[in-house]
């Protein structure tokens, strides 16, 4: 079975989208195509985002689903004539809170992701700054991290710093392991002042040399039996120093972020 999706929003979708696939990822068996409509803010934009979405229906014969973030509820309903079923994400909560607040909303259109806090929008870019400039252990000036990601090459350490940047303000730098730490079996020295920060990333052996097959063909760098060894060397140093470690073969980002956070007692607000 296959269903088409739409994500609308009156600004960027983001919301739409991120809150759809969660609840579309419970559905086994079910195939989605997916596509996002972003900015619709007048009338003309909706109803050609519903004749688009009628198209669709005309094409495939299965009614096609909108999750919807439009604040104004004229707009909405001029979506809603394309026949879609529609599903409102912010419907079952604003009533509620208008009674629980006794005041009522003032819709503002693509207010969830407007520059609305300057504050909250440059700690993002100077942790995201911060981020690049502290990958793979470019700059080893560790004083400032809120947290350090070590692992082996390639376990995802530079995308989960910059998730953690760009979505929660969190300075994280990250620390590849070499063959003389993993020799050694010893923190590196540049990292012991820092060993409350520390959080490990691992991944299965399998996976690895798959991700690094990718970017160095048919190199050592990325045989199965390098990996392995890499991968059982970092495994000892984690449980020899205490560190916390996650494995990123089967998690999302999301999901490895919001744990490191929370095991190292690091409190953000998402932006």
């Amino acid at each position: 079975m296959r269903r088409t999706i739409f994500y609308v929003s009156d600004g960027t979708g983001i919301t739409a989208e991120t809150i759809g696939h969660s609840v579309l990822t419970q559905f086994d068996g079910v195939d989605f195509t997916t596509y996002r409509i972003p900015f619709v803010d007048d009338d003309a934009k909706a109803r050609a985002a519903a004749l688009r979405i009628k198209t669709a229906y005309a094409q495939t014969g299965a009614r096609p689903i909108v999750v919807n973030t439009i604040m104004d509820k004229k707009l909405s309903d001029l979506v809603a004539e394309s026949g879609a079923f529609m599903l409102d994400v912010f419907a079952p909560f604003l009533g509620p809170l208008e009674i629980e607040l006794d005041a009522r909303r003032s819709p503002r259109v693509g207010k969830a992701h407007g520059l609305t806090d300057f504050g909250e929008y440059e700690a993002r870019i100077n942790a995201t700054n911060y981020a690049l400039t502290h990958d793979d252990g470019v700059d080893v000036n560790y004083a400032d991290a809120d947290l350090i990601l070590i692992g082996v090459s390639r376990v995802g350490k530079t995308p989960t710093c910059l998730y953690m940047a760009l979505h929660y303000g969190v300075k994280a730098a990250n620390y590849p392991l070499t063959e003389e730490d993993l020799e050694k079996l010893e923190l590196p020295r540049r990292l012991v002042p820092y060993r409350q920060r520390l959080y490990g990333l691992t991944i299965e052996a399998q996976r690895l040399t798959q991700v690094r097959e990718a970017r160095r063909p048919g190199s050592r760098y990325a045989k199965l039996e390098q990996c392995r060894w890499e991968l059982e060397q970092a495994d000892k140093l984690f449980r020899r120093e205490g560190i916390a470690v996650q494995n990123t073969t089967h998690t999302s980002i999301e999901e490895i972020a919001s744990k490191i956070l929370a095991q190292l007692g690091i409190e953000r607000h998402m932006f």
